[in-house]
């Protein structure tokens, strides 16, 4: 039910194993816009309590931007929650674009960042790891982790996001794959990472594609789809 790494915070990257969810959202879907809202809950409460957290939990109605939101219980506006409160989870959603946990441990600060293409050009890693250092965590200090996402292979791009990437200076991140261009969103975060300080051997990737049926993918599923959830807590 849920993918681990290598951070010393309590976290997790959810699948669609298990849950009570059916039709388009058959598996573990923790997203209740579309789907029965008991039904969500009852997911929730089970894939929170096999992660081992039970406390309050920060979330997001995800603008794919890059504002950054100081955590607090409940929903916040934004793509990115940063935290020094221990004892507080912060959630991020994805089904397809890219979940990034932070941690600075010596300074006892942790984010999360939603990733797709529109936030990473707009800037919302740097974004987020600027918040983690006003709440006093230092770059090389900080170890990332790059949950599951769409990978190069499967994530062809139209002329206008080529273009919107090129003009960033992030063209080599696009890709010639059988006659089209795809883009490494991975790599174009990784890049982001080390340019703002995370240590090349902090920057950790579960490298996992969310095409394959363990995960909800928006693209591999024409729109109808779940969610899966990215949780971090210190």
């Amino acid at each position: 039910m849920w993918l681990q790494g290598d951070l010393r915070a309590l976290h997790g990257f959810s699948t669609r194993s298990g849950g009570r969810s059916l039709g388009p959202f058959t598996g573990l879907n923790l997203d209740d816009r579309e789907d029965d809202p008991e039904i969500v809950a009852e997911n929730r409460r089970s894939a929170l309590s096999q992660l081992g957290f039970q406390g309050p939990l920060a979330r997001l109605h995800q603008l794919h931007s890059a504002a950054v939101c100081l955590a607090r219980p409940g929903l916040q506006r934004g793509d990115a929650l940063v935290s020094a409160e221990r004892g507080l989870g912060l959630v991020i959603a994805t089904a397809d674009c890219y979940p990034v946990l932070l941690e600075d441990c010596r300074a006892g600060v942790i984010a999360a960042v939603h990733a797709g293409w529109r936030g990473t050009l707009a800037g919302v890693v740097p974004a987020a790891l600027a918040a983690m250092g006003r709440l006093g965590a230092a770059p090389d200090s900080i170890s990332a982790l790059v949950g599951p996402g769409i990978s190069a292979e499967r994530y062809p791009v139209g002329p206008e996001v080529a273009s919107a990437f090129s003009g960033a200076g992030l063209g080599r991140y696009l890709l010639r794959c059988g006659g089209g261009v795809h883009l490494d969103l991975r790599g174009a975060i990784s890049e982001q990472l080390l340019a703002g300080g995370v240590r090349r051997d902090r920057v950790l990737h579960l490298r996992r594609c969310t095409t394959s049926e363990l995960f909800y993918s928006y693209r591999r599923d024409h729109g109808k789809t779940g969610r899966m959830w990215a949780v971090i807590a210190q």
